[in-house]
């Protein structure tokens, strides 16, 4: 372990050697005052309104016109070019599309017979679709109120309950999945399975502000526009998640006038191999998009596994030694509309489908060592064990938004429903090559899941000062699930099943929830005060044998608070605290044995119950010069009924021997508290670096389970992520991770099986580390971009864990797909076209209208 440790360190601070020697590179190279190159062109954005006479009425046919206000340095005076400008439709609605941002603006409005109208305007910080209200006009018409110019959003940016990280323009990320994407956001580790953790917990996965039924690797990297990190989530936010919050999937979105869209090609060292695309049309009141992407992954990986059994007669050590071939192919599509029914009131329809299949393949060498008294026997086998899981997800939402006149009071509605179907096999063989035996065995399974939610939010500002949002939710869920396992007859050469086994499943799963909270900003002081409360019901169901697990929890309370200190214009104190849930996943709760791995048989237990989590953080921002941005959190947590790893023995009659079960408990107390520290650093104009590091103690308290038995450990995690931008149009990304040996990081259970290990009072995950790299060029004039990246440069990413108990000691590890190259080809095209689809016969001249953003 520590020659591990060594070795990673020595790489990184290799590498680190490197990027300096670029940075000095860089320095010696720039001419004195250089101001560096270019960042691309700024965002643009739309200002809405809605004209009004005096009565209310919408007044139609008025000219708004918006004008720049810029300095003439010739005469130092004012000067006001025209930008942009239209007719308001019938009912008064006007919507200037297209505006830059961070520039000052004059709207001026006028109509025969009534009073002009001039104000001026600005996009807000972190908002570019700037609704103006309705503005009246009067026989003695008024300017209306300046709206306040503020900068643009800052990269990272923290709000009361948020932080958000942009990863739209990551090169490692491009022609991956979403593990790739969050593997390198700071604060977030991922392993090799896909699971993720924050502060060594499973944040609960959302896509666009819902839960989602998509596993990682089901969503393509290149359709992810941003990740939100919400580590202590407010009232408003679903309960679940337990000890880790949120962590919100944000995808892409374009609604501008015209057309635009992107084509992806790639490929990698492994065989994989991924094409894609999206395309955006927009015209008049509706919006209509469209994105499609096949993605195939190949992957080599290693294991091994020593175990040293402590019972038995004789004692024997195990030693499995393997490999595995993962092939994996999945289509996603996904399509929809906009309807701007008007300024106000928006609808929007999607449709999406995604269909995958996975075929893994395993071959383990097992060696088991017999300690008989003054002599030692061996015995040795190979088990090969090939799968196949085919699933298919459809899913459909509605999603209605309605705007008030009043500037800051909406009402939204959306209605979501999924179905996810899966079917899947699995043969094992096991050749005991030292006494001719074969032992055949075979597993089929499949099932399904329907997911229904339908949620209601509500918004108002009181005042500038003070704000109220309140919302209603519900989510059904339904599982069905089949497992049937079956053994060879060697005789009859027939498979027979094990019909001791309850091999139909099923569970219902209900949340009904309501929230409510107040916001007050108070200058120098803000405070958000909030109070969610969910009822949620679980039936499970062995059809076979009858037996119903119940779980209800009528109702439950949510509250939370959030004070903020102001302590001068870059400096900002938070202080946090929430209740939150973590309800068992599916596999924790299926009441099945798992025979794929002899040496690792686990079960879920069908009586656990959802785990409660009281969590506190408090967090300290600072703004620098030149963008560099500093955040330190200290945080508490502690966790009743912990869902937590435990292993048994039992009498296997399958087996006739006794064998060693992992299963899962709901463990008496735990708790958890460290720091972490976020640093943005603006080297240079061309460099950026952003440090991750978080340091923590864990303490699991099962003695309920087992006498004594408590598992407390300290350890640490650091990210690091460099962006060096280069003459010709290069881009340089370097990424590393090292996590410390930690107690057993949890599983998102996001559809990996029994892979996800979990909280555990039996043992820890050994310390892993790696290095990535990317670079990519851009080509055609920012129209295109070529991107080559290698993952786990060093391969050192190895996943595995230490676990001891009164029947065991037990060391294992696996390594998955190190020092792939991936490359990856995008392409962008678009054209702003407020006429899209109507046949033009005069010929204009439309240089300079491509819209490539």
């Amino acid at each position: 372990m520590q020659s591990f440790e060594r070795s990673f360190i020595g790489r990184l601070v290799l590498v680190l050697i490197l990027v300096f020697g670029v940075i000095t590179l860089d320095f010696a190279q720039r001419p004195t005052g250089a101001g560096g190159w270019n960042r691309g062109a700024a965002a643009n954005g739309r200002f809405y309104g809605k004209v009004v006479d005096e009565d209310g009425k919408g007044v139609g046919y008025a000219a708004v016109q918006l004008y720049e206000k810029t300095m003439a340095p010739e005469t130092d005076q004012a000067t006001e070019t025209l930008v942009s400008g239209q007719i308001t439709a019938d009912n008064g609605d006007f919507s200037l599309e297209n505006v830059p941002a961070g520039k000052k603006y004059v709207l001026k409005i006028s109509f025969l017979g009534l009073g002009d109208v001039e104000q001026e305007v600005a996009f807000e910080k972190g908002n570019m679709d700037m609704d103006l209200g309705n503005i009246t006009l009067s026989a003695d018409a008024e300017n209306l109120e300046e709206v306040v110019v503020t900068g643009q959003a800052s990269t990272v940016t923290l709000a009361l309950d948020r932080k958000v990280f942009k990863v739209e323009k990551n090169a490692m990320a491009a022609g991956g999945t979403a593990e790739d994407a969050l593997k390198n956001v700071p604060s977030l580790s991922v392993d090799i399975d896909g699971n993720v953790t924050l502060r060594n917990s499973a944040p609960q996965i959302f896509v666009d502000g819902r839960p989602t039924t998509l596993s990682l690797d089901q969503i393509p990297a290149d359709a992810i526009e941003s990740v939100e990190v919400v580590t202590n989530p407010s009232a408003k936010y679903d309960a679940s998640g337990g000890q880790a919050g949120i962590v919100n999937i944000v995808m892409k979105k374009n609604r501008s006038l015209g057309y635009n869209g992107n084509i992806r090609l790639g490929g990698d060292t492994q065989g994989g191999y991924n094409v894609g695309g999206n395309l955006n049309a927009r015209e008049g009141k509706i919006n209509a998009f469209l994105s499609f992407n096949l993605n195939s992954r190949r992957s080599q990986s290693e294991q091994e596994t020593y175990r040293q059994n402590l019972v038995g007669s004789p004692l024997t050590d195990v030693t499995q030694t393997g490999s595995s071939d993962f092939i994996g192919q999945f289509m996603n599509a996904r399509a929809g509309f906009d309807w701007f029914v008007d300024n106000r009131n928006t609808f929007t329809i999607t449709g999406s489908a995604t269909r995958g299949k996975f075929t893994p393949e395993n071959v383990i060498n097992i060696r088991t060592d017999s300690l008989f008294p003054g002599r030692t026997a061996f015995s040795e086998a190979v088990r090969i064990s090939d799968s196949e899981r085919e699933f298919r997800n459809m899913g459909a939402s509605v999603l209605y938004k309605h705007l008030f006149p009043k500037k800051g009071k909406e009402l939204t509605a959306d209605f979501n429903i999924n179905r996810i179907s899966i079917e899947g096999m699995g043969n094992f063989r096991t050749d005991y090559t030292t006494s001719n035996v074969i032992s055949r065995e075979r597993q089929e399974n499949g099932g399904g899941t329907n997911f229904i939610t339908a949620q209601a939010d509500y918004v108002e500002e009181l005042n500038p000062q003070m704000k109220l949002e309140a919302g209603v939710r519900a989510a059904v869920r339904s599982f069905d699930n089949s497992n049937a396992n079956f053994v060879l007859n060697q005789n009859t050469n027939e498979w027979v099943r094990r019909s001791n086994f309850a091999d139909l499943y099923e569970f219902e799963d209900n949340v009904y929830a309501a929230y409510t909270a107040f916001s007050h900003d108070l200058g120098k002081w803000g405070y958000q005060i909030g109070l969610r409360a969910e009822s949620s019901t679980y039936v499970g169901t062995l059809p076979e044998s009858d037996v119903t697990f119940e779980n209800n929890f009528p109702l439950s309370l949510f509250p939370s608070a959030f004070l903020t200190r102001k302590l001068n214009e870059k400096d900002v104190l938070q202080f946090s605290y929430s209740r939150r849930i973590n309800r068992p996943n599916f596999f924790q709760l299926l009441p099945f044995t798992d025979f794929s791995d002899s040496l690792n048989l686990r079960r879920g237990n069908a009586n656990l119950v959802p785990e409660f989590t009281n969590s506190l953080e408090g967090t300290y921002q600072n703004f620098f010069e030149n963008g560099n941005n500093l955040l330190i959190s200290v945080y508490y947590k502690q966790a009743s009924d912990l869902i937590t790893s435990y292993q048994f023995q039992e009498f296997d009659p399958n087996l006739n021997r006794d064998v060693v079960i992992t299963s899962y408990a709901n463990s008496s107390n735990s708790e958890a508290y460290g720091v972490e520290v976020t640093f943005r650093n603006a080297v240079t104009k061309a460099i950026e670096m952003t440090t991750n590091v978080n340091l923590y103690n864990s303490k699991v308290d099962a003695s309920n389970v087992e006498a004594g038995l408590i598992n407390e450990r300290f350890t640490w995690f650091a990210k690091e992520n460099i962006d060096i931008r280069l003459p010709a149009g290069f881009t340089m990304q370097l990424s590393g991770e090292y996590q410390g040996p930690a107690a057993f990081t949890p599983s998102d259970g996001g559809g990996h099986g029994w892979r996800g290990v979990t909280n555990s009072a039996q043992g820890y995950t050994i310390g892993r580390g790696y290095v990535d790299a990317a670079v990519r060029k851009d080509l055609f004039n920012r129209k295109a971009n070529l991107t080559v990246s290698i993952n786990d440069i060093f391969g050192t990413r190895k996943s595995g864990s230490y676990s001891e108990s009164e029947f065991f000691i037990q060391d294992s590890w696996r390594l998955r797909a190190p020092q792939q190259v991936r490359v990856n080809f995008s392409y962008r095209f678009g054209k702003v076209d407020s006429s899209l689809f109507k046949r033009k016969n005069n010929r204009v001249n439309n240089e300079g209208m491509d819209m490539m953003q």
